[in-house]
């Protein structure tokens, strides 16, 4: 609410000092300018926020803060790796994944995808994942050859719950007649909407065991995805983390696995930020020209 005295500074300023009109309209288009200008940069700055806060969200929700990859290509003994990244301060878990590039096809159309081999209570875990869930469930991911797809990825193949996919992985199997790529089909036993079309129509998640029997990884996983209790010190707690693990080990935060989006971002801030101070300049400058007439 608008206090007394701050009509009566507001009101002082409104009228005219002398008997000329004239002044008075010019103190009312400068009121109406600055509160234009105020009004833009609430607008402009709550867009800003809101489409990076959005973002981070669609991101952190599937993806991990940090991700743990061994140099050699697989990891080992890594459930008790999981077991001591978890119990660093910090951590609020440690997922074991396998991840690997596929083709995949159907109905008479191929198409790139990227395969994600995990545990079903560590889908679940991710309340991104678990609330996306559309069709279908989780119950046979584990146990099972179901795999989960995005919605934009059942839409290009002409597919729905239940029919198969044929998955072609690179990593092929030598023979005496050379090296023949492995493929195998897999239903489809549930798909997910997280609303971000990368995520919605390039991704398949897949149990762990079977992920690791496809990619032949026995007994290996190619990741540990490290979720913190505050994904801004994900850079901050690489140190620790390498320290704890020591040599031989590579480890990645999220805004370097990412950082094409978040390039974007700086340069659109940058620019808002241009443009924002270019808005206040002239408020200050039509201001002041008012004070002088």
């Amino acid at each position: 609410m608008i206090s007394a005295f701050e009509r009566l500074v507001a009101f002082r300023y409104l009228r005219a000092r002398r008997q000329e009109g004239f002044i008075s309209v010019v103190a009312w288009f400068s009121l109406i300018g600055i509160m234009l200008g105020v009004a833009t940069l609430i607008i402009v700055m709550s867009v800003m926020n809101g489409f990076r806060e959005e973002l981070l969200s669609r991101i952190l929700g599937v993806n991990g803060h940090i991700e743990v990859a061994s140099g050699t290509g697989a990891l080992p003994g890594y459930d008790a790796f999981a077991e001591r990244i978890a119990k660093l301060d910090g951590v609020v878990s440690a997922t074991p994944l396998v991840e690997g590039q596929v083709m995949a096809t159907a109905n008479g159309y191929a198409s790139g995808a990227f395969v994600r081999g995990l545990r079903a209570q560590d889908f679940t875990g991710r309340p991104m994942l678990a609330r996306s869930i559309q069709e279908g469930s989780l119950e046979k991911f584990d146990g099972s050859d179901g795999i989960v797809v995005g919605s934009r990825f059942v839409r290009r193949f002409g597919l729905k719950l239940g029919d198969k996919v044929k998955l072609i992985s690179p990593q092929g199997t030598s023979t005496p007649f050379g090296t023949v790529p492995r493929t195998k089909s897999f239903p489809i036993a549930a798909i997910f909407d997280v609303g971000m079309a990368e995520y919605d129509a390039g991704f398949i998640f897949m149990p762990l065991a079977v992920a690791q029997t496809f990619f032949q990884y026995d007994r290996t996983v190619t990741t540990i995805e490290v979720m913190l209790n505050d994904p801004d010190k994900a850079p901050r707690f690489i140190p620790e983390l390498s320290k704890e693990l020591g040599p031989g080990f590579r480890l990645t935060d999220w805004q370097q696995k990412n950082s094409s989006f978040f390039t974007a971002l700086k340069v659109e801030r940058n620019v808002m930020f241009l443009i924002l101070t270019l808005i206040v300049q002239a408020e200050v400058v039509g201001f002041r020209g008012d004070r002088v007439l």
